[in-house]
């Protein structure tokens, strides 16, 4: 009974200790609710750092594995090896007068150093090693020896396709994805991974996991993306072929800004199997995979190498297409459409430029030149591609960026993305007097809403490019010239200029193949000239997009090549045209042939 009594005064007595024990009971509650709070803000920055590690270990070993080679090879002509041809590489190998080892190691040891300036590597595939060991049972194949590089989102057994995002850490691929089984049959070695921006749905190049790519003309400015990484290392000479994706200019922008070229072929053309994404189920606008070089002729060669009999029995939902070296080959006459100003971003001075100069030269060459002019270029941006990529307001992206931090060149995009549908819907309204193009955004960047609304969506993107297939067929096209987008922005823009990307991202939506060719550099006058750019719409976007392109000189600048879906190989002869016509003209003007 005391002890009774004891127990009733100590919880219920004049003295009773209830304060003491609600107030520990309350420390105790803050302490463990700080604790987790800080336990979950630690962890993705252990995820990330032990990312950071495999990465790091790897280039160590790579770069032993080079300094040996290096050291038990003396003879080595790399400089040689590097300044080749991926055809001159090609032939050389299947001749024998270079070895695969010598001009893997060349371009590992050139990846180590490019990575070192421009950080574009998210990790040596060391088991390519192994396959060196064993590339001559490839011998036949149409790349055999060749070292290729591939974008972060590329499965390859045993390593991570992050796409950018913590959420698709540790996750290693069960198996390669269709391309690489394709390239390893096809005697390539693919022995580097590429970065990426954050989601993949951004054309800078930047990420919490590997941090951010530089250009390689300029480390003030972006390589592009979201294929950043291949546009980097390749056009600083680390790789002489990479494999990219391009669902609104990824591989076609880098292309663009780092001076070397990329193609984006018709959906499907290619297995997209084993290709990683953060918005997988949109149907609206599709990605495509495709390559990046230095010239044409090897952009083809990768097409033709990877249209063969494997992948279609790989991917049977890849229709049998072979390369048609005939049609690829050709030297008929073209009948091209051109325009310099789509009526939603008006180009640079450089792109305007480097536009009418190709213009010319194909004129020059014998070529037809037909105006043409996209029909309703706005509306196909705002109600097909940001309601169609964007369909469900948002929520899968942000899906995948939630619980990590936002590299610091996203965080405008995903901020925008992030607010309330009712609050885009207000903006939407705000904005609509004073800047339409931002109104039409918001109101696109809450979604279509229901099945009803997305099949008709749908409904509309299929209407719009019956529409534009109508205009090319009244032209009587072959091709069209366009202008691309450049040159490479400074860095931290791209988050906040989605309006430029109407010159790629249109030729996505309507799955047309669409490549890239460099064909000038901005000068000091074009440089001049921008400082009266004032824009198509004179908006706060027009106005930013000055300061992004803002000093270019010396810059790369291309056009971008165009034909109809299915007609891969006439968009790549019509790029080889424009480039074989690009360099006639520079030899003539370094020989004083004006």
């Amino acid at each position: 009974m005391d002890s009774i009594g004891h127990y009733k005064d100590f919880f219920f007595g004049p003295h009773s200790n209830w304060t003491w024990i609600l107030t520990a009971t309350a420390c105790i509650a803050s302490g463990l609710v700080l604790f987790l709070k800080w336990f979950g803000h630690q962890q993705p920055w252990k995820r990330i750092q032990r990312a950071k590690d495999r990465r790091d270990k790897s280039l160590q070993r790579a770069e032993h594995a080079v300094i040996q080679y290096q050291n038990s090879h003396p003879e080595t002509d790399t400089d040689l090896i590097l300044s080749l041809s991926l055809a001159e590489l090609s032939k050389r190998l299947k001749d024998g007068t270079l070895t695969p080892q010598a001009v893997f190691h060349s371009y590992l040891g050139k990846t180590l150093e490019v990575n070192g300036r421009l950080n574009c590597c998210t990790e040596i595939l060391l088991e390519s090693l192994d396959q060196l060991e064993n590339i001559d049972s490839c011998k036949d194949g149409l790349l055999y020896g060749i070292p290729v590089s591939i974008k972060d989102n590329m499965a390859y057994k045993g390593h991570d396709s992050t796409c950018g995002v913590l959420s698709k850490l540790d996750l290693p691929a069960p198996d390669d994805s269709v391309l690489v089984k394709v390239l390893k049959r096809q005697g390539a070695i693919p022995f580097v991974k590429t970065n990426v921006s954050q989601g993949m749905l951004n054309f800078d190049c930047g990420n919490p996991i590997y941090g951010h790519t530089l250009n390689p003309h300029n480390p003030q400015k972006t390589p592009g993306g979201s294929s950043g990484g291949e546009g980097a290392l390749i056009g600083g000479g680390g790789s002489v072929l990479g494999l990219g994706s391009d669902i609104g200019g990824s591989i076609r922008i880098p292309a663009s800004f780092c001076g070397i070229c990329g193609f984006k072929p018709t959906v499907n053309r290619l297995s997209l199997k084993g290709a990683s994404s953060c918005n997988r189920g949109q149907k609206s606008v599709l990605s495509s995979l495709g390559p990046l070089a230095k010239d044409v002729d090897s952009l083809a060669v990768f097409m033709q190498a990877l249209l063969c009999d494997y992948m279609f029995t790989l991917d049977p939902t890849v229709p049998p297409i072979p390369f048609n070296q005939q049609v690829y080959q050709s030297g008929k006459p073209l009948r091209i459409g051109y325009y310099e100003n789509d009526g939603y971003a008006m180009p640079s001075p450089s792109m305007s430029r480097a536009l009418r100069e190709t213009k010319v030269l194909l004129e020059r060459a014998g070529h037809t030149l037909v105006p043409f002019s996209p029909p309703k270029v706005a509306y196909a941006i705002h109600e097909l591609v940001v309601k169609g990529l964007l369909g469900d307001g948002c929520a899968t992206m942000l899906s995948h960026i939630k619980g990590g931090p936002v590299q610091p060149c996203l965080q405008t995009q995903i901020k925008i993305y992030s607010l309330p549908q009712s609050l885009k819907k207000i903006l939407s309204v705000l904005f609509k007097p004073i800047f339409p193009r931002l109104s039409a955004v918001f109101n696109s960047l809450r979604g279509v809403g229901s099945v009803q609304n997305l099949w008709r969506q749908h409904a509309d993107v299929e209407d719009y490019n019956n529409e534009v297939m109508a205009e090319w067929r009244r032209c009587e096209l072959d091709v069209l010239l366009c202008p691309m987008m450049g040159p490479a922005y400074n860095h931290n823009y791209p988050a906040k200029l989605s309006s430029t990307l109407s010159y790629t991202v249109l030729y996505s939506l309507l799955n047309f193949p669409a490549g890239v060719v460099p064909v000038t550099t901005v000068t000091a006058e074009d440089e001049e000239e921008l400082r009266h750019y004032v824009g198509n719409y004179e908006d706060l976007w027009d106005k930013l997009y000055k300061k992004a392109v803002f000093d270019g000189e010396g810059l790369p600048v291309a056009v971008q090549c165009v034909s109809l879906p299915w007609q891969d190989e006439l968009c790549l002869r019509f790029m080889r045209e424009v480039e074989r016509l690009v360099r006639e003209e520079e030899r003539r003007r370094s020989e004083g042939l004006e």
